[in-house]
């Protein structure tokens, strides 16, 4: 009784800013992170490799490959969590239509918030 009474209320608790980061926005396929790889565009910064291609949907897309050599799996779930809140924060601002794939560097961890922040809005604008 009590870990569903946890459970709901987490479930229902509502984003801060209202925006959210839905199923829809995320890359989840081989193949279409493969498409990405193969056919895209590559930009660089001292935090973030950002590989690119143009889709034919109305919103951007947003695939994650964080590497074992960051560390093991609680500090890469924390990076993962800390990129995708900087895209959910700035979803509005990133151009729809396009696939992205954002591998992260071994200094994310430790960085500042901000600079991640904008730092991934920077790589992002097309």
């Amino acid at each position: 009784m009590r870990r569903a009474a946890r459970r709901d209320a987490i479930a229902s608790h509502p984003s801060k800013t209202g925006q959210a980061y839905p199923r829809t926005a995320r890359l989840v396929r081989k193949a279409d992170f493969d498409a990405v790889y193969r056919n895209g565009k590559r930009r660089s910064s001292s935090h973030f490799t950002v590989f690119l291609k143009a889709n034919d949907l109305p919103e951007s897309r947003f695939g994650f490959s964080i590497k074992r050599a960051l560390g093991g799996a609680v500090v890469r779930n924390r990076i993962r969590r800390r990129v995708r809140e900087a895209i959910r924060l700035h979803r509005e601002e990133i151009s729809a239509g396009w696939d992205f794939v954002i591998h992260p560097k071994a200094n994310v961890e430790k960085a500042e918030f901000a600079a991640l922040e904008s730092d991934l809005a920077r790589l992002l604008k097309v």
